[in-house]
């Protein structure tokens, strides 16, 4: 870990605190779906960028999965009403970006750092940079005594925190890092949109917020649209860690298992 410190160090400042500030920041200044959106435009931004470096066009499949993974995503979080904010639209941009960094990171990992070790190393830099910008007052900080209600039932706001850094946070970083190696960067992009469907889940179960049937119809074209870059086999992921530069230094470690 002494050796890739740096590496350590861009994980934690980039996918970890650096999303979580620019996306928190987004979402006081416009409604949390359009953030959701604008952050999650993150896989269609690496397929572009490959484009753009490479100046090689991806396939007529990837490039129709994007498009009917973003317009599923549109129908999910329903946008009907949103005001455009500029700030808060760059604030969410920077998100994405910070979330492209990670799958890429994420990617080059092997046996000399594995997954594991950039997941902690990389939110224990986070919590701490987090810390320290609390500290100086750069962001409000305060903990009142408050209680959160889930179906009903009453329970303390800490057992929420916890839960988000335990599960939602450590856990969520942890299982990702070890799976974008397994079936690359890209395609993890877009299963990860995913996510979205599985907070209308919960928020159906524990809130009792039942999708509209619109929402059930965007979750289908989302699904479609990630099968359609699963279908995929005609690039290879490896091209979008070799086209980023990347100011730290490389991951070492074997070549990524060829996920089609």
């Amino acid at each position: 870990m002494r050796r890739h410190w740096l590496s350590l160090l861009a994980f934690g400042l980039i996918p970890v605190a650096g999303c979580q500030l620019l996306f928190f920041s987004a979402m006081q200044r416009m409604p949390v779906a359009v953030a959701l959106l604008i952050q999650y435009l993150a896989p269609v931004l690496l397929v572009a960028f490959v484009w753009l470096r490479t100046r090689c066009a991806p396939s007529r499949l990837v490039i129709l999965g994007s498009i009917v993974a973003v317009v599923g995503l549109v129908l999910v979080v329903d946008i009907s009403g949103a005001r455009f904010d500029l700030i808060g639209t760059l604030l969410a941009l920077g998100a994405a970006v910070t979330v492209c960094v990670y799958f890429v990171m994420s990617e080059r990992t092997g046996d000399d750092l594995p997954p594991l070790a950039l997941a902690s190393g990389g939110l224990l830099v986070g919590a701490m940079t987090m810390g320290v910008v609390a500290a100086v007052g750069a962001i409000p900080f305060a903990a009142p005594p408050v209680s959160v209600v889930f179906r009903g039932v009453e329970v303390p706001g800490i057992l929420a925190i916890l839960w988000v850094g335990a599960i939602g946070t450590t856990l969520g970083y942890a299982l990702g890092v070890m799976a974008v190696p397994r079936v690359g960067s890209r395609l993890a992009s877009f299963i990860g949109l995913s996510e979205v469907l599985f907070a209308l889940g919960f928020a159906w179960l524990l809130l009792g917020e039942t999708p509209a049937p619109i929402q059930f119809v965007g979750g289908a074209v989302l699904l479609a649209g990630v099968v359609l870059v699963r279908l995929d086999a005609g690039e290879n992921d490896r091209e979008i860690a070799e086209a980023v530069t990347d100011p730290v230094e490389p991951l070492p470690g074997s070549a990524s298992p060829d996920s089609r």
